[in-house]
């Protein structure tokens, strides 16, 4: 694909050049009902720039796939099958790789380093969380993801688990191994998500750790917003 292309921005364009006018919110109706003294701070171009995606850049059935071809060349560029963007940071696409994998009922895999949006997903969606302890560096003072061995263990204790969900990079920016845990969970045929909030930037460097697509996990759940170059709060999924 070619990576050079940017639909949501072109869209942006030329619903400049065309001067169009939506009936549809944001209800500061491009910046012309915001009280000047907030134009004064932000400047008129956010508020301008501030349209729906569907029913405001596209019509309201997305026919324009301006959205959709946004995230297929995300997809590509990181090489994985299928990507959505998705607001909120990572906390609502955790919660979502968690109901997509173990359901309602369902056991999880889950390190005790999880972010309390995978805590806060724990407690309304009634996935029972298994534990696995995350490993303390006592000369550092800070703490690694469980490594794959660990792991490996839980998974002895709970062999019905739906999955298992790994924090990495962790909040230090410490990594596990990967493509080893992967390998783990697929030998009992089990998803592997990957809470990646900080690994926007794996991809896109060999020196760097090896990013969640690449080592073979099933799910990663990325904050653009963090060690990316996305607006606050824009995550992504990917499978």
């Amino acid at each position: 694909m070619d990576q050079s292309k940017a639909p949501l921005l072109d869209a942006l364009v030329d619903y400049r050049t065309r001067n169009r006018y939506g009936f549809t919110p944001p209800g500061h109706r491009q910046g012309r009902g915001v009280d000047p003294r907030v134009l004064d701070v932000l400047g008129p171009q956010a508020f301008a720039d501030d349209l729906l995606a569907n029913g405001g850049l596209d019509d309201r059935r997305s026919g324009n796939r301006y959205l959709q071809r946004a995230e297929e060349l995300m997809a590509d560029a990181v090489g994985a099958d299928t990507a959505w963007f998705t607001t909120c940071g990572s906390s609502l696409s955790v919660k979502a790789a968690m109901m997509a994998v173990a359901g309602g009922e369902g056991d999880l895999l889950v390190p005790r380093d999880a972010h309390k949006s995978i805590v806060a997903g724990l407690i309304f969606s009634g996935v029972q969380p298994r534990w696995v302890t995350p490993r303390w560096d006592a000369e550092r003072h800070f703490s690694h993801p469980p490594s794959p061995d660990d792991f490996r263990a839980a998974w002895d204790d709970h062999p019905d688990a739906a999955g298992a969900l790994v924090v990495c990079p962790s909040p230090y920016g410490t990594c596990t191994d990967l493509a080893a845990l992967a390998d783990i969970c697929h030998d009992r045929g089990k998803p592997l998500i990957v809470d990646e909030a900080w690994g926007a930037h794996l991809p896109f460097h060999e020196d760097l750790p090896t990013w969640a697509m690449d080592a073979g996990a099933d799910v990663c759940v990325v904050s653009v917003h963090k060690m990316g170059a996305g607006f606050e709060q824009l995550s992504g999924v990917r499978f």
